[in-house]
């Protein structure tokens, strides 16, 4: 569904109200609808972590959480194991990532499978990034036997069982892609092979977000268009990350946590406060979805949630 433009009366209300963005989501009568990504535990500690995570995330009653392969695949079995849990010792609607690298296409069409049969009803489909030491960005060589592509891959999952199909988008560029148009053409190719939602990359330059956004729509997609924000607490981490996916860190944000190297509390008061904000624009210019890439650390998160309107429901008193 598409989101509604901003009429011009509530463009001139927005224009004259005293209050900010983050300000009047917290004032707004409707909440965001919001998912949760997680990556698998590759120990018994890392579990322990992330299953807190889950717990402290879940009474928000998110659309869904996903749960990511590692690159090529490398944390297939963890991740179906997690999902696995997630139905049975949780209410959460999990979305299980799936990717095509270093796979032939009976692996993945078993995968597809074994999800199905354990009640799984939602699949992120995505390429993947290649392995080893190539990495995001890294140059990627499809197996002769496997699916090439994400729109391939998608096509499968489809055919395979009556999935929601959650595809990646790029607003500012996948890094091994031509040109923006071209991968708006791909988005296309995916939506006709069975995508039913779009997941961005995660973005900071909000304006190249919304620009996307328009010649995604002029292209004439019209699945919904989720956000992907990522709080970020780490700097430093964030440049490599973001070097390697293509995603623009803009001056302003660079400014906001210089000099705070060695002051924790204060990146995250800083991370919350630049999330907040975008996910109350996010709001305002008509989308009322956010996935957030929570990194298993949820406080960050659950506090952002909260700021947006995004509250624990109660559940109702038993006679």
């Amino acid at each position: 569904m598409t989101p509604a433009p901003l009429s011009l009366a509530h463009a001139r209300a927005l224009l004259l109200s005293p209050l900010g963005p983050v300000a009047r989501a917290g004032d707004a009568a409707s909440r965001p609808r919001v998912s949760f990504e997680f990556f698998p535990p590759r120990t018994d500690e890392a579990e322990a972590t992330l299953w807190r995570a889950i717990t402290r995330l879940a009474p928000l009653q998110p659309d869904f959480v996903s749960v990511t392969y590692g690159a090529g695949g490398s944390t297939r079995e963890r991740t179906h194991r997690t999902v696995q849990r997630i139905l049975a010792e949780t209410a959460l609607a999990p979305a299980a990532h799936l990717t095509c690298v270093e796979a032939s296409r009976d692996e993945v069409d078993a995968v597809i499978d074994a999800y199905r049969a354990a009640g799984v009803r939602h699949i992120v489909a995505l390429r993947g990034d290649p392995p080893g030491a190539a990495g995001i960005g890294g140059r990627y060589e499809p197996r002769p036997d496997g699916y090439a592509n994400a729109t391939e891959l998608t096509a499968a999952v489809a055919r395979r069982g009556d999935f929601e199909i959650s595809v990646g988008c790029y607003p500012e560029g996948h890094p091994e892609s031509p040109s923006l148009d071209h991968d708006i053409e791909v988005l296309k190719a995916k939506v006709d092979a069975g995508a039913t939602r779009a997941i961005s990359q995660f973005f900071f330059d909000l304006d190249a977000f919304l620009r996307f956004r328009d010649r995604v729509r002029a292209a004439g997609v019209e699945i919904p268009l989720v956000p992907g924000v990522m709080p970020v607490t780490n700097f430093a981490a964030l440049r490599r990350m973001s070097a390697a996916c293509g995603a623009a860190v803009p001056s302003w944000l660079a400014a906001h946590f210089d000099g705070l190297d060695e002051d924790p509390e204060t990146r995250r008061l800083v991370a919350a406060s630049v999330a907040a904000e975008m996910c109350a624009r996010l709001q305002e210019e008509g989308f009322p979805d956010v996935h957030f890439y929570t990194l298993n650390r949820p406080d960050l998160v659950y506090a952002i949630c909260r700021v947006l309107g995004v509250r624990e429901i109660a559940a109702e008193p038993t006679s």
